[in-house]
């Protein structure tokens, strides 16, 4: 008789066997990994105990490249190698990025999205977001014993198509398989709403390294309901860094020429920042080529120099609610997410704007990836205690260009997605039997203020008059927010469609090059970790055999002892000085062979000493 297997609806068909999915906060400054375990979401530490991961990847001179805490220490030299912030390049060109002169790497203009120049070549923001991913996949993997079945990425609520692509590219190098991208705020939303039982409309106060969001969220019994949301991918901690920075230089009448200079300013600037959440008045030092910058620096300095900084914020905050169509009234709680809403600056103008003071009960750093792993955990058919949806929102409309190069837009922002929208066009001339469609995305009435997504044609339209064809575009726009296009012309049937990825300078072939060039670095990161594990080996099985040798030596002859003992040395040597994984293993297994015959006498005598004085009936 055979049986049939059933499970759940989104369950496993067998339940012992369970798929590892995290979350992932891919964080301008900082980033993190979290899951769920035992029921509780939690960040994930590396080795040494630590939840955040720096977003810094180094390209030294001599070769290799150092990734987070290591890429993030100072080393002057190494200034122009160190990228950092390179969230805010993903996705860009050169002249969408404000204050790029600022930092100390240089960015090379490439048709679509910039570069970083580095010794070891041209790195593309999508590379450098990989290298960090994959750090924290090999992070996830270590911690759960696994192979990671997949991830939920939270990206910044106003990030475009083209940033969006971009981060799934970014994961697909990393080797990191995308069960969807959500908002910052929708995450954070899941994460508080889930942990603190919270109903009513909130609003996600969002402002990190590199950007800001604001989101209107309305939670009620596990339906996480996105009502509208805004903000400005150019806007974080590090533009209060910059601003801080060239109010120094200002006051002090010098400039910082070199990376290194640019580095240590930047440094400074945060370190300040940083203090003054804690004290009114602190000692800002930054060491330069021309000399030593030191003075104290006043809160109400720091405020006055960002004051136009914070006004955009709150600018975009109130621009948010009334696309909700709510006042700072209708609002129960504001949550702030991001390292950033520690300033106290911040905090005063949240509470100012809203009337009351903002909800700093979760970490705002851990925040984010928290609710991303309780989304993996559902999408990977673990349910969570109750039913969890998200109704997340597009955050720029979508449209088409038409004659005078106006823009006719179709899915306007703030729907809710997925979603399929369409509307009918026309011919403008007579016998056209073709019709170019170029897709769109923003706010504004013309295509030269928007952001050009895909231009595909629909061809095989019958000649009629023009205005006679009936030609219906629709728009799709799925989970992740990442965008299809269709047209069909009605009466014969022809039809085009495109899934719109954004021209921002790799394609397929460069994706799949890129993935090509990591198995090198991908072998020597497997080469380091089989040396890491073989000298670990190594060392534990020498520090067992001398422990046996002080305890049972004498069950040894002098030459066996000193046969064992020369094995011991050969295994040392090999360890502390070698860099052949495969030769350590090796003196390893001589080891263990040479002592096969001790530890069997060990064994014996064990036993003789368990049995001694002792008969059947004792036993």
């Amino acid at each position: 008789m055979a049986l049939l297997q059933i499970s759940e609806p989104g369950q496993s068909p067998d339940p012992h066997q369970r798929r590892i999915a995290v979350g992932i906060d891919l964080g301008t400054t900082h980033s993190l990994v979290a899951a769920v375990r035992h029921g509780v979401a939690e960040c994930l530490p590396d080795a040494q105990g630590r939840v955040l991961l720096p977003s810094v990847v180094r390209y030294p001179a001599e070769g290799g490249r150092q990734i987070g805490h290591a890429a993030a220490s100072d080393v002057p030299a190494e200034a122009a190698h160190t990228i950092g912030s390179f969230k805010r390049l993903m996705g860009r060109g050169l002249g969408d990025i404000a204050g790029h002169e600022r930092l100390p790497y240089p960015l090379l203009d490439r048709p679509g999205m910039v570069a970083v120049g580095t010794p070891q070549g041209e790195k593309s923001p999508v590379e450098l977001s990989a290298e960090i991913l994959a750090t924290l996949r090999q992070r996830a993997e270590d911690s759960l014993g696994g192979q990671l079945h997949g991830a939920v990425i939270t990206v910044p609520a106003y990030f475009d198509d083209a940033q969006r692509q971009a981060t799934k590219d970014a994961a697909r190098l990393a080797g990191i398989p995308v069960l969807r991208l959500i908002n910052e705020p929708t995450a954070a939303a899941v994460a508080y709403g889930l942990d603190r039982a919270a109903e009513g409309v909130y609003a996600v106060f969002d402002l990190g390294g590199g950007t800001f969001d604001l989101s209107i969220l309305r939670l009620t019994q596990g339906v996480f309901e996105v009502v509208a949301t805004g903000g400005d991918t150019a806007l974080g901690g590090d533009d209060y860094d910059h601003a801080l920075a060239d109010w120094v230089l200002a006051r002090c009448a010098v400039q910082a020429r070199t990376a290194a200079d640019k580095a240590a300013l930047a440094r400074a600037a945060r370190q300040a920042k940083e203090a003054l959440s804690a004290t009114e008045t602190v000692a800002f030092r930054a060491h330069l080529t021309s000399g030593e910058l030191v003075f104290d620096l006043k809160a109400d300095d720091f405020a006055q120099t960002t004051q136009a900084l914070t006004r955009r914020c709150l600018d975009t905050a109130r621009r948010v609610l009334r696309d909700a169509r709510l006042t700072p009234d209708d609002i129960q709680g504001v949550v702030l997410v991001g390292g950033s809403t520690r300033m106290p600056v911040i905090r005063q103008a949240v509470a100012g704007l809203f009337g009351r003071a903002p909800l700093t009960d979760l970490n705002p750093d851990e925040v984010v990836a928290l609710g991303a792993a309780i989304q993996a955990q559902q999408l990977a058919g673990h349910r969570p205690p109750g039913d969890l949806l998200l109704l997340d929102v597009i955050p720029l409309s979508l449209g088409l260009e038409t004659m005078g190069g106006l823009v006719e837009r179709i899915v306007p922002r703030n729907q809710t997605i997925p979603t399929a929208m369409a509307q009918d066009f026309t011919t403008y001339r007579d016998g056209q039997t073709a019709l170019a469609l170029h897709v769109v995305q923003g706010e504004r009435d013309l295509v030269q203020d928007c952001r050009s997504l895909a231009r595909f044609e629909l061809r095989g339209i019958p000649p009629m008059a023009a205005g006679a064809a009936r030609i219906r575009v629709t728009f799709s726009v799925d989970a992740d927010g990442l965008l299809s296009v269709s047209a069909r012309e009605q009466t014969s049937g022809a039809q085009a469609q495109i899934e719109v990825r954004p021209s921002y300078g790799l394609s397929d072939r460069q994706i799949a090059q890129m993935l090509q060039d990591s198995f090198g670095t991908a072998e020597a990161d497997v080469r380091a970790r089989a040396l890491a594990e073989a000298r670990v080996e190594a060392e534990r099985l020498r520090l067992a055999t001398q422990g046996a040798l002080d305890a049972d030596g004498a069950l040894l002859s002098a030459p066996e002892r000193r046969a064992i003992e020369a094995l011991m040395q050969t295994l040392r040597e090999r360890a502390a000085d070698g860099s052949d994984a495969a030769a350590i293993t090796a003196a390893t297994e001589a080891l263990a062979q040479g002592t096969e015959a001790f530890a069997a006498r060990r064994m014996n005598a064990g036993i003789r000493r368990a049995l001694t004085g002792r008969n059947v009936h004792t036993l």
